[in-house]
């Protein structure tokens, strides 16, 4: 037991002082930070350089049930950072070309995905989890870029946040389907998918509409008077929502989400947003490093490669032709539709979450799993460098000045 322990902070502390160290090295080359940490993971991981680090007869770093188990409390935290980024009014107010254009962002990507692996002869399931890593995009880095060019007012900086907001929700929708239909050579049954998305939405609805009356008043209540009660019962909140969504058989994301929506709105949000923060600082980090670290170059190949090649040109094409063209209706400008359809490109957490979950239950090889991190990591390098580029064209903005 004692050993066991001793493993599980070992690795923690490894991974974690990895992840802040590529960060720093990352912030300075002006690259998004996520894709340091990631990269942090699978250099000290057990399949790389961590592999020539050992300790008491084993590596230095342990994949063991713990260690991951910390790694999914990371993911709840920053789906829970990403929910209060966003008000249910935000929500509905991003209107019919964000709902259109978020929307057709998923479902290009997942059937465009789905056939096309399904080509390369994967089977149902397999292609359904790949299809899914294609359609959640990762605003963070596009904003980041919109905002270091003074175009966070602009008409296609408000379409591509809105649209990315729907986009989340659905891409969380179609991970929860997809994950809870369960793993095996099964073909999906359409009424299965049906009553499940129902049942996504359903969840969505009535959790959104409790957390939204309930939450806030719980948690803003004059009750709670020692220090550290209010982000004690947000904490509590968030997990017990996680818990709730996972014993439905959806993911713990969604009811995180969901409470981070519902207290966006409230007086507490800076209390809650500036220690949450503080939390993430350790978890997301973690979070990053530990999906690296189970990437597995040993088995480097040409099929990786090959797939890998053919995952990133899907997750390129199908953004950039099922944002960008939407965009075109709304905005009637080609330029800005297609800054659109490029901000949408990067994909982050949801994709790496999927294959995570793809690999622990067994569903994905860890072939198919390598070549998803690849995937999140190109899109996540080409994003800001092709949005950069598209900008500085433009006459008028702060960097091209």
């Amino acid at each position: 037991m004692e050993a066991h322990f001793v493993e599980v902070v070992i690795s923690v502390c490894v991974l974690l002082f990895a992840a802040k160290l590529m960060a720093e090295l990352f912030v300075r080359l002006h690259l998004p930070v996520v894709l340091g940490e990631l990269l942090a993971g699978m250099i000290v991981g057990p399949f790389a350089i961590g592999s020539l680090l050992t300790y008491n007869g084993g590596t230095l770093v342990t994949l063991n049930n713990e260690v991951k188990i910390l790694g999914e409390i990371g993911a709840i935290v920053i789906l829970f950072m990403a929910g209060l980024e966003m008000t249910p009014r935000e929500f509905i107010r991003g209107g019919k070309a964000s709902f259109t254009v978020g929307t057709l962002g998923v479902i290009v990507p997942f059937f465009v995905g789905f056939f096309v692996f399904q080509m390369f002869g994967f089977h149902a399931f397999q292609a359904m989890l790949v299809a899914t890593a294609l359609t959640a995009t990762s605003i963070a880095i596009s904003v980041q870029v919109l905002s270091e060019f003074g175009k966070l007012k602009s008409p296609e900086a408000r379409l591509i946040i809105g649209a990315a907001v729907v986009d989340d929700i659905l891409a969380i929708a179609v991970l929860s389907i997809v994950t809870s239909m369960g793993g095996g050579d099964m073909t999906p049954d359409v009424l299965e998918i049906m009553f499940t998305i129902l049942k996504v939405l359903g969840f969505f609805a009535v959790m959104a509409i409790v957390t939204i009356f309930v939450i806030p008043r719980v948690v803003g209540s004059k009750f709670w008077k020692a220090g550290g009660s209010i982000e004690g019962v947000a904490t509590a909140a968030f997990f017990g929502a996680a818990g709730i969504a996972a014993s439905i058989g959806l993911s713990p994301i969604l009811g995180a989400f969901v409470v981070g929506m519902a207290l966006a709105s409230t007086k507490m949000l800076d209390r809650v947003e500036h220690y949450i923060g503080k939390l993430g600082l350790i978890f997301a980090p973690l979070f990053f490093a530990i999906i690296g670290a189970q990437v597995d170059f040993r088995g480097l190949n040409l099929e990786i490669v090959t797939i890998g090649a053919v995952i990133i040109g899907v997750a390129i094409v199908t953004k950039l032709l099922g944002c960008g063209l939407p965009s075109y209706l709304f905005l009637k400008n080609k330029q800005q539709s297609k800054r659109v359809g490029i901000a949408m490109i990067s994909r982050g957490e949801v994709g790496l979450i999927v294959a995570g979950v793809g690999l622990s239950s067994g569903v994905l090889t860890s072939n198919v799993y390598t070549t998803i991190v690849i995937m999140v990591a190109v899109t996540t390098i080409i994003t800001p460098i092709w949005l950069k580029m598209e900008y500085r064209k433009e006459p008028g903005t702060k960097a091209a000045e």
